[in-house]
Protein backbone atom coordinates (compact mmCIF):
# COMPACT_ATOMS: atom_id res chain seq x y z
CA UNK A 1 0.00 0.00 0.00
CA UNK A 2 1.56 3.14 -1.02
CA UNK A 3 1.44 5.70 2.40
CA UNK A 4 1.32 8.74 0.11
CA UNK A 5 -1.71 8.13 -1.61
CA UNK A 6 -4.27 10.89 -1.72
CA UNK A 7 -7.17 10.97 0.08
CA UNK A 8 -9.43 10.41 -2.14
CA UNK A 9 -7.65 7.62 -2.97
CA UNK A 10 -7.77 6.20 0.83
CA UNK A 11 -11.76 6.71 0.46
CA UNK A 12 -11.91 4.67 -2.61
CA UNK A 13 -9.68 1.84 -1.00
CA UNK A 14 -12.01 1.46 1.90
CA UNK A 15 -14.72 1.55 0.54
CA UNK A 16 -13.55 -1.20 -1.95
CA UNK A 17 -12.58 -3.16 1.27
CA UNK A 18 -16.05 -3.49 2.10
CA UNK A 19 -16.31 -5.58 -0.67
CA UNK A 20 -13.45 -7.85 -0.03
CA UNK A 21 -14.71 -8.50 3.48
CA UNK A 22 -18.37 -8.65 2.66
CA UNK A 23 -18.75 -12.24 1.39
CA UNK A 24 -16.35 -13.71 4.34
CA UNK A 25 -18.46 -12.15 6.79
CA UNK A 26 -21.58 -13.76 5.72
CA UNK A 27 -20.65 -16.99 5.27
CA UNK A 28 -18.58 -17.30 8.48
CA UNK A 29 -21.88 -15.62 10.89
CA UNK A 30 -24.57 -18.00 8.37
CA UNK A 31 -22.38 -21.21 8.54
CA UNK A 32 -21.50 -20.68 11.85
CA UNK A 33 -25.45 -20.53 13.00
CA UNK A 34 -26.55 -23.15 10.65
CA UNK A 35 -23.98 -25.36 12.10
CA UNK A 36 -24.95 -24.44 15.67
CA UNK A 37 -28.67 -24.12 15.67
CA UNK A 38 -30.85 -26.89 16.39
CA UNK A 39 -33.17 -28.30 13.70
CA UNK A 40 -31.23 -26.61 10.86
CA UNK A 41 -30.26 -29.04 7.66
CA UNK A 42 -27.80 -27.83 5.73
CA UNK A 43 -28.87 -30.28 3.33
CA UNK A 44 -32.09 -29.03 2.40
CA UNK A 45 -32.90 -25.41 4.80
CA UNK A 46 -32.23 -22.14 2.77
CA UNK A 47 -29.68 -19.96 5.06
CA UNK A 48 -32.91 -17.30 4.73
CA UNK A 49 -34.44 -19.32 7.45
CA UNK A 50 -32.15 -18.49 10.12
CA UNK A 51 -33.88 -15.21 10.02
CA UNK A 52 -36.58 -17.23 12.16
CA UNK A 53 -36.37 -18.37 15.65
CA UNK A 54 -35.04 -17.04 19.25
CA UNK A 55 -31.79 -16.18 17.25
CA UNK A 56 -33.15 -15.28 14.19
CA UNK A 57 -32.00 -11.27 15.10
CA UNK A 58 -28.54 -12.81 14.06
CA UNK A 59 -29.01 -13.36 10.67
CA UNK A 60 -31.14 -10.64 10.18
CA UNK A 61 -28.47 -8.46 11.10
CA UNK A 62 -25.96 -10.29 9.16
CA UNK A 63 -28.30 -9.25 6.00
CA UNK A 64 -28.89 -5.74 7.26
CA UNK A 65 -24.91 -5.59 7.67
CA UNK A 66 -23.69 -7.06 4.57
CA UNK A 67 -25.94 -5.14 2.13
CA UNK A 68 -25.03 -2.48 3.38
CA UNK A 69 -20.43 -3.38 3.28
CA UNK A 70 -22.17 -4.44 -0.50
CA UNK A 71 -23.55 -0.58 -1.31
CA UNK A 72 -20.26 0.83 0.19
CA UNK A 73 -18.71 -1.45 -1.98
CA UNK A 74 -20.04 -0.48 -4.98
CA UNK A 75 -19.58 3.11 -4.41
CA UNK A 76 -15.62 2.66 -4.13
CA UNK A 77 -16.33 0.70 -7.44
CA UNK A 78 -18.01 3.45 -8.90
CA UNK A 79 -15.23 5.59 -7.67
CA UNK A 80 -13.10 3.51 -9.57
CA UNK A 81 -13.85 2.72 -12.43
CA UNK A 82 -14.61 6.48 -13.21
CA UNK A 83 -15.94 5.85 -17.14
CA UNK A 84 -15.87 3.29 -19.49
CA UNK A 85 -17.59 0.39 -20.43
CA UNK A 86 -19.40 -1.19 -17.15
CA UNK A 87 -18.02 2.13 -15.55
CA UNK A 88 -22.14 2.98 -14.32
CA UNK A 89 -24.24 -0.08 -14.43
CA UNK A 90 -21.77 -2.47 -12.71
CA UNK A 91 -21.55 -0.67 -9.82
CA UNK A 92 -25.46 0.12 -9.93
CA UNK A 93 -26.28 -3.16 -10.15
CA UNK A 94 -23.98 -4.48 -7.04
CA UNK A 95 -25.48 -1.73 -4.86
CA UNK A 96 -29.30 -2.60 -6.56
CA UNK A 97 -27.77 -6.63 -4.94
CA UNK A 98 -26.28 -4.60 -1.48
CA UNK A 99 -30.01 -2.93 -0.70
CA UNK A 100 -31.64 -6.34 -2.19
CA UNK A 101 -29.78 -7.99 1.27
CA UNK A 102 -31.32 -5.31 3.75
CA UNK A 103 -34.23 -6.20 1.90
CA UNK A 104 -33.64 -9.64 3.38
CA UNK A 105 -33.54 -8.73 7.00
CA UNK A 106 -36.02 -6.45 7.26
CA UNK A 107 -38.72 -8.68 4.97
CA UNK A 108 -37.91 -12.06 7.08
CA UNK A 109 -38.14 -15.33 4.86
CA UNK A 110 -41.56 -17.50 6.67
CA UNK A 111 -40.47 -20.34 8.65
CA UNK A 112 -40.84 -23.74 7.28
CA UNK A 113 -39.71 -27.32 5.92
CA UNK A 114 -40.00 -27.70 10.12
CA UNK A 115 -37.50 -24.89 11.20
CA UNK A 116 -37.12 -23.44 13.31
CA UNK A 117 -38.51 -26.93 15.19
CA UNK A 118 -41.62 -26.93 15.26
CA UNK A 119 -42.57 -25.22 11.95
CA UNK A 120 -44.42 -26.66 9.40
CA UNK A 121 -43.23 -28.54 6.38
CA UNK A 122 -45.28 -25.89 4.39
CA UNK A 123 -45.23 -22.65 5.12
CA UNK A 124 -48.05 -20.30 4.72
CA UNK A 125 -46.77 -17.29 2.87
CA UNK A 126 -46.90 -14.08 4.19
CA UNK A 127 -46.70 -10.37 3.24
CA UNK A 128 -43.20 -9.97 4.58
CA UNK A 129 -42.01 -13.49 3.05
CA UNK A 130 -43.53 -13.08 -0.06
CA UNK A 131 -41.08 -9.32 -0.33
CA UNK A 132 -38.43 -11.57 0.97
CA UNK A 133 -38.54 -13.73 -2.10
CA UNK A 134 -39.18 -10.15 -4.68
CA UNK A 135 -36.57 -8.38 -3.39
CA UNK A 136 -33.97 -11.37 -3.10
CA UNK A 137 -34.67 -12.27 -6.65
CA UNK A 138 -34.23 -8.91 -7.91
CA UNK A 139 -30.88 -8.19 -5.96
CA UNK A 140 -29.51 -11.79 -7.46
CA UNK A 141 -30.64 -10.70 -10.75
CA UNK A 142 -29.14 -7.65 -10.74
CA UNK A 143 -25.85 -9.53 -9.60
CA UNK A 144 -26.00 -12.07 -12.57
CA UNK A 145 -26.06 -9.01 -14.73
CA UNK A 146 -23.21 -7.34 -12.60
CA UNK A 147 -20.80 -10.21 -14.00
CA UNK A 148 -21.73 -9.80 -16.82
CA UNK A 149 -20.94 -6.29 -17.23
CA UNK A 150 -18.15 -5.79 -15.41
CA UNK A 151 -16.81 -9.34 -17.81
CA UNK A 152 -16.99 -7.21 -20.69
CA UNK A 153 -15.21 -4.34 -18.87
CA UNK A 154 -12.58 -7.05 -17.95
CA UNK A 155 -12.56 -8.20 -21.76
CA UNK A 156 -11.73 -4.91 -23.07
CA UNK A 157 -9.11 -4.43 -20.60
CA UNK A 158 -7.23 -6.80 -21.56
CA UNK A 159 -8.01 -9.39 -18.63
CA UNK A 160 -9.37 -12.47 -19.80
CA UNK A 161 -8.93 -14.62 -16.62
CA UNK A 162 -10.69 -12.05 -14.52
CA UNK A 163 -13.63 -11.67 -17.38
CA UNK A 164 -14.03 -15.72 -17.91
CA UNK A 165 -14.50 -15.68 -13.81
CA UNK A 166 -17.16 -13.05 -14.23
CA UNK A 167 -18.77 -15.23 -17.02
CA UNK A 168 -18.74 -18.41 -15.20
CA UNK A 169 -19.80 -16.96 -12.04
CA UNK A 170 -22.88 -15.42 -13.60
CA UNK A 171 -23.72 -18.67 -15.49
CA UNK A 172 -23.33 -20.86 -12.28
CA UNK A 173 -25.34 -18.52 -10.11
CA UNK A 174 -28.62 -18.25 -12.58
CA UNK A 175 -28.18 -21.76 -12.75
CA UNK A 176 -28.19 -22.10 -9.03
CA UNK A 177 -31.17 -19.44 -8.87
CA UNK A 178 -33.20 -21.12 -11.17
CA UNK A 179 -32.50 -24.39 -9.43
CA UNK A 180 -33.73 -22.80 -6.09
CA UNK A 181 -36.59 -20.81 -7.09
CA UNK A 182 -38.13 -23.84 -9.25
CA UNK A 183 -38.52 -25.76 -6.21
CA UNK A 184 -37.81 -28.87 -7.23
CA UNK A 185 -36.70 -31.39 -4.45
CA UNK A 186 -33.07 -32.75 -4.01
CA UNK A 187 -29.80 -31.41 -4.40
CA UNK A 188 -30.74 -27.90 -4.98
CA UNK A 189 -30.27 -26.29 -1.69
CA UNK A 190 -26.07 -27.49 -1.87
CA UNK A 191 -26.13 -26.44 -5.29
CA UNK A 192 -27.58 -22.93 -4.45
CA UNK A 193 -24.69 -22.79 -1.62
CA UNK A 194 -22.07 -23.37 -3.78
CA UNK A 195 -23.06 -20.48 -6.01
CA UNK A 196 -23.65 -18.14 -3.30
CA UNK A 197 -20.09 -18.86 -2.22
CA UNK A 198 -18.69 -18.15 -5.61
CA UNK A 199 -20.28 -14.86 -6.23
CA UNK A 200 -19.17 -14.00 -2.68
CA UNK A 201 -15.35 -14.90 -4.05
CA UNK A 202 -16.31 -13.35 -7.28
CA UNK A 203 -17.10 -9.94 -5.50
CA UNK A 204 -14.43 -10.22 -2.95
CA UNK A 205 -11.25 -10.50 -6.03
CA UNK A 206 -13.07 -7.89 -7.64
CA UNK A 207 -12.77 -5.68 -4.95
CA UNK A 208 -9.22 -7.08 -4.05
CA UNK A 209 -8.39 -6.19 -7.78
CA UNK A 210 -9.88 -2.55 -7.53
CA UNK A 211 -8.06 -1.49 -4.35
CA UNK A 212 -4.56 -2.66 -5.90
CA UNK A 213 -5.40 -1.01 -9.45
CA UNK A 214 -6.08 2.12 -6.82
CA UNK A 215 -3.10 1.86 -4.69
CA UNK A 216 -0.91 1.59 -8.32
CA UNK A 217 -2.56 4.90 -9.47
CA UNK A 218 -0.56 6.83 -6.90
Amino acid sequence: MNPNCTPATRITRSLLGYGVIAGPVYVVVALAQALSREGFDLSRHAWSLLANGDFGWIQITNFIAVGLMTVAAAVGLRRALASGRGGTWGPLLIAAYGVSLVGAGVFRADPGQGFPVGAPQSPTISWHGMLHFVVGAVGFLCLIAACFVLAGRFARAGQPRLAWFSRITGVVFLAGFAAIASGSQGPTTPAFVAAVLLVWAWLTTVSVHFYRAADRKD
